[in-house]
This record gives C-alpha cells, sequence and structure tokens, in this order.
C-alpha cells in the first residue's frame, strides 16, 4: 500500500509536471504578473506544458523504440540523453515565450532551468542525482528569491512546495530509487540556481 502511494506520488509530481505546476503556482501566488490576463497566462502555460513536458515525454517514447534503452534509468548515466534533449526543449520554450513577448522573469525562468538541465547532465555521467528534487528545488528557489524581492510573502504557496518536497523526496527513498544525499544534491542543485538567478538578475 505504502509502495503503490509512492509511485502514485511521483507520478503526480513527476519533473516533467512540475515546471507547468510551477508556472500555474507563480500565476497564483499574488506576483506581479500575476495581474496578467488569463488569455496571456493560458498561452505562456501551453508553452510550457508543450516544451516542459509534451516534447520530452515524445522523445523519450522514441527512444525506448531501441531496445538497449532502458527507460527505468537505473543508471544515472543512461539519464544523460534524455536530459541534454529536455535542454533543448526548454531552450525552445524560451524562443517562443520570447516570440511572445512574455514577461522577461519567465523568459529568465527557462533558461535557468537549462542551466539545472545541464548540471543534471554532467552530475548524472556519474551519480543518479533526483531530477524530482531538481525540480522542487527549483521551483521552491524561485518563491523564494520572488518573496525577497519584492516583499510578498505567498506563504500557503511556499507551504505547499516545502511540503510536496518533502512528500515527493520521502515517496522516491520508499521506492528505493534514490539515496537521501541523491535527493539532497538535486535539491540544492535547484534551489542555489534559480534562487541565485532570479534574486540577482
Amino acid at each position: 500500500m505504502v509502495s503503490k502511494l509512492a509511485k502514485i506520488i511521483s507520478v503526480i509530481f513527476h519533473p516533467v509536471l512540475i515546471p507547468t505546476l510551477g508556472f500555474l503556482l507563480l500565476f497564483n501566488s499574488g506576483f506581479y504578473f500575476s495581474f496578467i490576463n488569463w488569455e496571456a497566462k493560458r498561452l505562456v502555460l501551453l508553452v510550457v506544458l508543450f516544451t516542459t513536458a509534451i516534447l520530452p515525454l515524445l522523445a523519450m517514447s522514441i527512444l525506448s523504440l531501441n531496445a538497449r534503452f532502458d527507460l527505468s534509468f537505473d543508471k544515472g548515466s543512461q539519464r544523460a540523453l534524455p536530459l541534454m534533449l529536455s535542454s533543448v526543449f526548454y531552450y525552445l520554450g524560451y524562443l517562443l515565450l520570447a516570440r511572445l513577448n512574455a514577461f522577461p522573469l519567465l523568459k529568465v525562468l527557462m533558461i535557468a532551468s537549462v542551466m539545472v538541465l545541464l548540471g543534471l547532465m554532467l552530475l548524472s555521467l556519474k551519480w543518479k542525482i533526483s531530477c524530482h528534487m531538481a525540480a522542487f528545488g527549483s521551483l521552491t528557489g524561485v518563491i523564494l528569491a520572488l518573496s525577497f524581492r519584492t516583499g510578498i510573502y505567498p506563504m500557503w504557496s511556499i507551504i505547499l512546495v516545502v511540503v510536496a518536497s518533502g512528500i515527493t523526496g520521502t515517496s522516491r527513498l520508499i521506492l528505493e530509487r534514490n539515496k537521501l544525499w541523491h535527493l539532497e544534491v538535486g535539491f540544492a542543485l535547484g534551489f542555489t540556481l534559480l534562487y541565485l538567478v532570479v534574486y540577482f538578475i
């Protein structure tokens, strides 16, 4: 029962879904870009969903046609190619948001996410760093950096992200998909890069 629940949580908070869920959360957290109209938000969310979820999943489906490609990713090095492809798709998302004249911060988030993916790719050549926690670390870093920059503190959003991070990390440990330090390094990588980029740029 616990294992099944852990699997469900890992799927709900899968790294390919966190960017879209994160943007949706940011749009409802009271920050200055929360006040753009719904049509603009919808376009941004569609771009993010397409480039950070649909394209990576489609790429994985195509790669899985090769019998030598293991979707279980038991070894960190097996994730290098998917992470590299995802970084390309995220950059495409940045270009599309630029064409839509989206808020500069939203474009910066995509570029910073590319940096996280490239960092994960390099680390994955030797270790199985948690992509789940890197995604949550990134989202946590964004919300806290925006809070300190703007003086707006969306407490429920912060609590939600922290709790979801803890639940997801626990699920990964229960499923024995990562070691504790894999989770810590992943979270630290995402948090540090996104916090510094959002706070200082």
